[in-house]
């Protein structure tokens, strides 16, 4: 029987992750940029255009659907003619597995970074989702990925994150921000936590309280969570690079053509 719902499950695995051609995305940053911006730590949100990520965009209401850990040059490079594999990323296929940046140079992508992260807390986030490589979803449970077969069917608010968290028991399972999540959560570091407010027991200092802070399950995650938490920069790496926009080449000026081949030189080098 065991067999049986593993191969369900890879069977719905792969029809989930086949692409869906419902708008042409356009890359709002070069890959080139984007290399020179991100820091080992970042969180890559990704607008997917697969059919899990219909069904994620619309539970968590926003344009985010996956999300995946820079990690920097830390991995082994392969052959002088291949890029360098520098972000780790929970697929539902395929599992935990480092890829390179072109994975998504064609996609809309947004980088949020944690703020006053340490040096060495930086590293163990790092090293948490790279020593994760090769673990697997348990797609024997099939429950977990039917919810994503109806992507659009009406779902009440307060239930929407739930339906996101996945069933499976196995500690090797591993989707998208949750393994993020988790690595956060391994030194300590707040994306959304609940807050208790705390008041004070002494008459005399009644107007004091404390903010006590509880870490949600990783589970409950999603990549909508780093976007909006108050705890990551979002980073523009047209603004972050510096940014002039008289500088800019438009379609309806005429160009200075010693000043255009000076920009394809620079763009060729």
């Amino acid at each position: 029987m065991g067999q049986v719902t593993e191969t369900i499950g890879r069977g719905l695995a792969r029809f989930l992750t086949k692409q869906v051609r419902q708008s042409i995305q356009v890359a709002t940053i070069s890959q080139e940029k984007l290399a020179a911006t991100l820091q080992p730590g970042d969180v890559l949100l990704v607008e997917g255009d697969t059919r899990v990520s219909v069904a994620i965009k619309y539970l968590t209401q926003s344009t985010w659907s996956h999300a995946a850990l820079y990690i920097g040059n830390v991995l082994p490079h392969g052959a002088p003619w291949e890029l360098p594999r520098v972000l780790i990323e929970a697929d539902l296929k395929e599992g935990v597995r480092a890829i390179t940046l072109a994975h998504y140079a064609q996609m809309h992508t947004r980088i949020c970074r944690p703020v006053g992260l340490s040096n060495d807390d930086r590293k163990r986030v790092v090293d948490y989702v790279v020593a994760r490589i090769g673990h697997h979803y348990d797609l024997k449970h099939i429950f977990d990925l039917l919810r994503y077969l109806l992507p659009t069917i009406p779902v009440p608010t307060r239930f929407r994150r739930r339906m996101l968290a996945l069933g499976s028991n196995d500690p090797t399972r591993a989707i998208c921000s949750t393994l993020i999540a988790q690595a956060f959560e391994s030194v300590r570091y707040p994306i959304l936590p609940e807050i208790q407010r705390t008041w004070s027991d002494d008459p005399a200092r009644a107007d004091c309280y404390a903010d006590i802070y509880r870490i949600r399950h990783h589970s409950l995650f999603t990549p909508r969570d780093f976007d909006i938490s108050p705890y990551f920069d979002i980073i523009k790496p047209a603004i972050e690079n510096g940014f002039n926009y008289r500088s800019l080449a438009w379609s309806d000026t005429t160009h200075d053509p010693k000043r255009v081949q000076c920009e394809v030189a620079k763009v060729k080098e």
